[in-house]
């Protein structure tokens, strides 16, 4: 019984902190130290920790925002605060834990980096959160929230806000964000409808549209600048390239999906792991 309901209790708390999300975010944050710094150290470990706990704690207090939408889907509607499995209270409580250990773990990397992450959870939950219920365009806004964290990473390893670099970077994840959220979208298109959630057009068109085809192209140019600027260098730079921009040239073909949606799951995870191997 006690193994029962501490089995339960975890995943419980791994549904209310989305805990693949939280660690693609702390991920990306760490491929921004990595091309800042170049190697992983101490820094690194604190700045990883702190942005997945900041994540962990948007995703909970996310959750008591959205719990009545969260309850229409069937995507979302075991979510511990929508089954009604954990209450309003004890959400909120246990989504300050992890934002108050977020806060000293990056307040160990620096002011800057604790402000940028603050602001984007504020930003996640007071901008984005009301604003998706309203209009398709929403997305635009949160797609800010995954461009920020590695900015965060940047400026934890001690590199300047402006640097063309990380403006690169962000840029690539923010354009990437975009077809991420259509995929899922269309996997889910009627759930979201039954919940009163506006949908972009592109998930409603069985073929390509012809903005969804520019936004892919764009992503795509945009991946190809990495190694045209250096950020990526060596002799595996093109496996790279190939490796980021073949599940969005397969996104538009229907039987390439599945494919095209794990690919475009794991694009922060590859990024990172290209960046560290830059010599």
């Amino acid at each position: 019984m006690i193994a029962a309901a501490i089995w339960n209790g975890c995943k419980g708390i791994y549904r209310l902190f989305r805990l693949p999300l939280s660690l693609m975010n702390a991920t990306a944050a760490l491929g921004g130290y990595l091309m800042c710094r170049g190697r992983s150290d101490l820094g690194a470990l604190s700045l990883f920790a702190g942005v997945a706990l900041m994540a962990c704690a948007a995703s909970a207090l996310n959750q008591v925002l959205e719990r009545d939408l969260d309850a229409l889907m069937d995507r979302t509607r075991l979510r511990p605060i929508a089954s009604g499995e954990l209450g309003v209270a004890g959400g909120l409580f246990i989504g300050l834990i992890p934002l108050g250990l977020g806060v000293l773990f990056l307040n160990l990397s620096g002011l800057l980096p604790l402000c940028l992450a603050l602001f984007t959870l504020l930003w996640y939950l007071l901008c984005y959160t009301p604003l998706k219920r309203r209009t398709p365009l929403a997305l635009l806004v949160g797609a800010v929230c995954g461009a920020a964290t590695p900015l965060i990473g940047w400026s934890a390893a001690g590199g300047a806000v402006t640097d063309f670099r990380i403006v690169l970077l962000c840029g690539i994840l923010y354009l990437w964000q975009v077809p991420h959220f259509w995929m899922l979208q269309k996997r889910h298109a009627e759930e979201y409808r039954r919940a009163g959630v506006p949908l972009f057009a592109p998930c409603t068109f069985r073929g390509p549209a012809p903005f969804l085809v520019l936004w892919l192209l764009a992503t795509i140019v945009a991946t190809l600048m990495l190694p045209v600027f250096g950020l990526i260098a060596g002799q595996h730079a093109p496996l790279w390239c190939l490796a980021f921009c073949l599940p969005l040239l397969l996104y538009p073909f229907e039987r390439w999906e599945p494919a095209a949606f794990a690919g475009v799951n794991i694009f922060p995870a590859l990024l990172t792991l290209a960046l560290y191997g830059t010599p």
